[in-house]
C-alpha cells in the first residue's frame, strides 16, 4: 500500500513539474524563513543558561523616587552587599562587581592589547558558572594583585602556551598582575560578558568614597538558596518601608527602594514602568518573529492549498476511476494528505540547504553567531514537526475537497462547480495580500521612524567627532596633547569628560536652590567637563559665558566649607526648573558625598539629547574636575581627508604617550548602534516582507497560469472575433487585481491599528502618514500585475488555432 502511494506520488510530481516546483519552492521558502527565526528566538530564550544557578542567581535593581516617577537602574552602594546577606538567611551568597569601564591596556614583552573585564569579588567563581581549565576558584584571587583570563584572552597573550599560572601581565603601564588562572570563554548568549576578572579591592582602592550608602557605583548579584521564594524576599524583607539604612547614612536616602532581580528575566523582561516590570523588554521581538515566522509558513500553505484545489480537474477523472474500481474516501483522504506531507518533506531537505546557503548573511543580520546544528536531535524533531504541520496543514483542504468529487458527475463530464472551492481559493488569495500589505506598511513606518530619530537635532554634533578612552598621561599631558594637535592642524579642537556623551551622566537627586520644594525629588546629571568641551562638540553657550581654566575644580578642595563657591555650567531645562529669569549668577547647593558644594551658575547652555534618544533633554549641570575625566573627544575638521587627520592624531599620542596603543571610536558609530533593536526590526521586516511577497506572487502565478489554461477555448473564440490581446490580457488580470484591492482595504486599518500601538511606545515619534498606505497598495497591486500579467500576455499572444483545433 506505501509502495502504491509513493508510485503515485512521484508519478503526480513528475506530470505536474511546474505545480510542484511552485509548491516546493514556496513551501520551502516559508520553512527556511521560520527554520532561521526559530534559530534566533532560541537564541534568545536561552540566554544565560550557561549558567546551573540560573532560577537562583539575581541582579540587585534600584528604584530611586523622583519627581516624574520612579526610575529604575542597577547602580547599588558599596555596603549593601554585606547588609544584605547579614541580614536576610535566605540569602547564599552576595557578589560586587564593576560596573562598566574603559578597555584596559594589557602588555607582556613587545605584545600589547586592549580588553574589556571586571572587577570582582571571589564569590563570582561560586555564584556563575565559570569553568576553569588552567588553576582554580580557590586560588583565584589569592593575591592582591592577580588576574583571570578567558581562554581567548589567554590565547591573545601567551599564544597556545598551556601552562600561564604565576606569569605576570603589566596593566596599563602601571601594575602588574600574576596570571592565577584560565576560564572557558563565555558564550555570546552570556549577559556576563568580560576578557577579563581582577579582585574587586583593587577597584574599591580607586573610590575613597566606596564605603558610603550614598555612594551608587557598583553591581550587586545576591544568589538564594535552594527552593526560596525570591517574591518573599522582596515583599518581606525589600518592601519599601524596611529600611537597610537606617542610622547608617548621613544623607537621606528614603526615596530609594531595593529589590531582586531574576537572572531568567535580564535578557527578556528588562523593562520598567515607574518602577514596575512591565513584562515587556526584548520578549516582544521574540513573540513578533514568533509570529511572522507563522505567518509566512501560512502564506506558504495557503499557495499549496489553492494550487491543489485550481488543479482539481486535472484530477477529478483519476479519481472517480479509483472510486469506481472500490477506493473509499477515507483511502483517497490518505491518499492526497500523503502527497502533501512528502512534498512537506522535500520542501523541508530544500529549505535546509538554503538555511545552510543564507545562514552566514543571516548571522551578520541579526549580529549572532547561530548554526543549524543538525546532529542536535532537538533541532531535527523542531524540522521533523515544521514539516509535518505544513504538510497537514496545507494538505488538509486540498485532501478533503479532491476526496469529496462524485465519480458519477466526473465519469460523464459534468462540469464541476467551482462554488466553495473558487470562494476559498479567493479568501487565501485576499488573506496572502492582506498580510504581504501590513508587512509593507509596517517596513515604511518602521524606517521612518528611525530616520525621524537619527535626523533629531541633538543639540551637539556628533559628525566628525572621535571618542578616545585616556590612557596613560593623557590627562595629565592634554593640554600638550591638544596644542599640537591644534598647531598641526588635523583638528578643529579636543576636549576631556568624565561619560561618554551619548550615556546618562552621574545622575544626582541632591542638588537645591533657593525656591526649590523641599519634598522636590528631581534627577539631575552631572557632567565634569574640560573648558573645551563645548566647542569641541558644538553645543551653544546662550546665556552667560563658556567654562575657563580658573573654574577647575580640585578633588582636594570639595568640602573646603561655605566659603568656597564652584563655578558651574548648567542647561536651558535646568534653568527653567530654577525658576523665572535668567540663571546666570544664581547659586545652587549640591549635597555630595563629600559634604556640601555651593556653586554659582556661569553660563547657560543649549538643551542637548543624551541617554534616551527619544527622550527629552533632562537637566544638566557642568562641573570642571580634571581629576575625574576618563575620555577625550577629537573634533575632525570638515571637508580634510579623515584619515590623514587620524594619521596625524595617531602620531601626536604616540609621541607624547608611548608604550599606549590608540584607540577610538566616532561618535556617530555609538549613535547609530543605540538604534540596533530598530534596526534590528527594520531589516528583519524588509526581509520578511519581501519574502511573503515573493511567496504570494507564486502562489499567484500559479493561479494565473491555472486560470489561462482553463480558459484557453475562450480566450481563442475571444481572438477569432477579434479582440485584442491587451484587452484579453486585462480580462485575465482583472479578477486577481480586484482581490488586492479587497486585500488593501483589510489590511490599511488593521496596519494603521498594529503601528500606532507600536509607536506610542516612543516619545519623539512621527505621525501616521497616509501616503505610507497609498504607497503600499500601489506597490502591492504594482506586484500583483507584474506577476499575473506576464501569465495572461503569454495566453492573450497564443495562436487561437491550437486552442481551436480539435473543436
Amino acid at each position: 500500500m506505501v509502495k502504491h502511494f509513493v508510485t503515485i506520488t512521484l508519478r503526480t510530481l513528475r506530470k505536474n513539474k511546474a505545480y510542484s516546483f511552485l509548491n516546493i519552492f514556496g513551501l520551502a521558502i516559508g520553512i527556511a524563513c521560520a527554520g532561521l527565526i526559530f534559530l534566533w528566538v532560541e537564541d534568545e530564550v536561552r540566554f544565560d543558561s550557561n549558567n546551573l544557578k540560573k532560577d537562583r542567581i539575581f541582579l540587585v535593581k534600584t528604584n530611586s523616587k523622583v519627581d516624574n516617577g520612579v526610575f529604575t537602574h542597577s547602580s547599588t552602594p558599596g555596603p549593601l552587599a554585606a547588609s544584605l546577606q547579614t541580614t536576610i538567611p535566605a540569602i547564599a551568597a552576595t557578589c560586587r562587581v564593576s560596573e562598566d569601564m574603559p578597555n584596559t591596556l594589557f602588555t607582556i614583552g613587545e605584545k600589547s592589547l586592549y580588553a574589556p573585564g571586571k572587577y570582582a569579588e571571589p564569590s563570582i567563581f561560586s555564584m556563575f558558572t565559570l569553568p576553569f581549565v588552567q588553576g582554580n576558584a580557590g586560588s583565584a584571587f589569592s593575591q592582591p594583585y592577580s588576574i583571570v583570563l578567558t581562554e581567548k584572552m589567554a590565547k591573545r597573550l601567551f599564544d597556545d602556551d598551556k601552562n600561564i599560572i604565576g606569569k605576570t601581565l603589566r596593566a596599563d603601564n602601571k601594575q602588574d598582575l600574576i596570571v592565577t588562572g584560565v576560564i572557558k570563554d563565555l558564550p555570546a548568549n552570556s549577559t556576563l560578558q568580560f576578557d577579563w576578572l581582577c579582585p574587586f579591592r583593587i577597584y574599591a582602592q580607586t573610590n575613597p568614597q566606596g564605603d558610603k550608602w550614598e555612594n551608587f557605583w557598583l553591581t550587586t548579584y545576591v544568589e538564594l538558596k535552594p527552593g526560596v521564594d525570591v517574591a518573599t524576599i522582596n515583599n518581606k524583607w525589600l518592601e519599601p518601608r524596611y529600611d537597610f539604612t537606617t542610622q547608617k547614612v548621613e544623607a537621606d536616602v528614603s526615596t530609594v527602594h531595593f529589590f531582586l532581580f531574576g537572572m531568567k528575566d535580564w535578557r527578556l523582561y528588562n523593562n520598567f514602568d515607574n518602577g514596575k516590570p512591565t513584562g515587556g523588554g526584548r520578549i516582544q521581538y521574540v513573540r513578533l518573529f514568533s509570529a511572522i515566522a507563522w505567518i509566512v509558513v501560512l502564506i506558504a500553505c495557503i499557495n499549496f492549498m489553492n494550487l491543489a484545489t485550481a488543479r482539481s480537474e486535472k484530477r477529478a477523472r483519476e479519481v472517480g476511476v479509483r472510486k469506481v474500481l472500490g477506493a473509499r474516501k477515507h483511502s483517497l483522504l490518505w491518499q492526497f494528505m500523503g502527497e502533501a506531507l512528502f512534498m512537506s518533506g522535500l520542501a523541508t531537505v530544500v529549505a535546509v540547504l538554503l538555511m545552510a546557503f543564507v545562514l552566514p548573511a543571516f548571522n551578520a543580520l541579526v549580529q549572532k553567531q547561530l548554526a543549524l546544528h543538525l546532529d542536535n536531535a532537538g533541532h531535527l524533531m523542531a524540522l521533523v514537526a515544521l514539516a509535518l504541520i505544513c504538510g497537514l496543514l496545507a494538505g488538509s483542504y486540498p485532501s478533503l475537497y479532491l476526496s469529496n468529487f462524485n465519480p458519477v458527475f466526473v465519469l460523464k463530464g459534468i462540469k464541476m462547480k467551482a462554488g466553495s472551492a473558487a470562494i476559498i481559493r479567493k479568501g487565501l488569495v485576499v488573506l496572502q495580500f492582506t498580510v504581504s500589505i501590513i508587512l509593507i506598511v509596517g517596513t515604511i513606518i518602521i524606517y521612518q521612524q528611525i530616520q525621524h530619530v537619527k535626523s533629531r537635532n541633538l543639540g551637539f554634533s556628533k559628525d566628525n567627532l572621535v571618542q578616545l578612552d585616556l590612557q596613560g598621561n593623557m590627562r595629565d599631558k592634554f593640554p600638550v596633547i591638544r596644542q599640537e594637535l591644534l598647531a598641526g592642524g588635523s583638528i578643529a579642537d579636543a576636549a576631556l569628560a568624565d561619560h561618554p556623551a551619548l550615556d546618562d551622566g552621574n545622575n544626582t537627586t541632591g542638588i537645591t536652590w533657593a525656591g526649590k520644594d523641599p519634598n522636590s525629588n528631581i534627577v539631575i546629571s552631572q557632567r565634569l567637563v574640560s573648558p573645551e568641551f563645548m566647542s569641541t562638540m558644538g553645543m551653544h553657550v546662550e546665556a552667560g559665558r563658556d567654562l575657563q581654566s580658573t573654574d577647575k575644580i580640585s578633588i582636594d578642595q570639595l568640602g573646603k566649607g561655605k566659603d568656597t563657591l564652584f563655578h558651574v555650567l548648567v542647561t536651558s531645562t535646568m534653568q527653567r526648573l530654577m525658576g523665572k529669569g535668567s540663571a546666570v549668577g544664581k547659586s545652587l547647593v549640591f549635597n555630595s558625598n563629600f559634604g556640601p558644594l555651593h556653586l554659582v551658575v556661569e553660563g547657560v547652555v543649549r538643551d542637548y539629547v543624551y541617554g534616551d534618544m527619544y527622550g527629552q533633554p533632562a537637566p544638566v549641570v557642568f562641573y570642571n574636575i580634571p581629576q575625574a575625566f576618563t575620555y577625550m573627544y577629537v573634533r575632525l575638521k570638515a571637508g580634510t581627508d579623515a584619515g590623514q587627520d587620524l594619521a596625524k592624531m595617531e602620531a601626536v599620542l604616540h609621541r607624547l604617550n608611548p608604550g599606549y596603543a590608540v584607540t577610538y571610536t566616532f561618535v556617530d558609530d555609538q549613535f547609530n548602534s543605540r538604534f540596533q533593536s530598530e534596526m534590528l526590526i527594520s531589516k528583519l521586516s524588509r526581509v520578511f516582507a519581501s519574502l511573503a511577497i515573493l511567496i504570494s506572487c507564486l502562489g499567484l502565478f500559479g493561479l494565473a497560469a491555472y486560470t489561462a489554461e482553463r480558459r484557453i477555448k475562450e480566450i481563442g473564440i475571444r481572438k477569432v472575433l477579434g479582440a485584442s490581446s491587451y484587452g484579453i490580457a486585462r480580462l485575465l488580470s482583472k479578477d486577481f487585481l480586484q482581490l488586492v484591492l479587497l486585500s488593501c482595504l483589510i489590511a490599511f486599518p488593521v496596519a494603521a491599528w498594529l503601528m500606532h500601538g507600536w509607536l506610542e511606545g516612543y516619545a519623539y515619534r512621527i505621525s501616521l502618514n497616509i501616503l505610507v498606505f497609498a504607497l503600499a497598495g500601489i506597490a502591492a497591486i504594482f506586484i500583483a500585475l507584474a506577476t499575473v500579467s506576464f501569465q495572461a500576455m503569454r495566453a492573450a499572444s497564443a495562436n487561437p488555432v491550437e486552442s481551436l483545433r480539435n473543436d
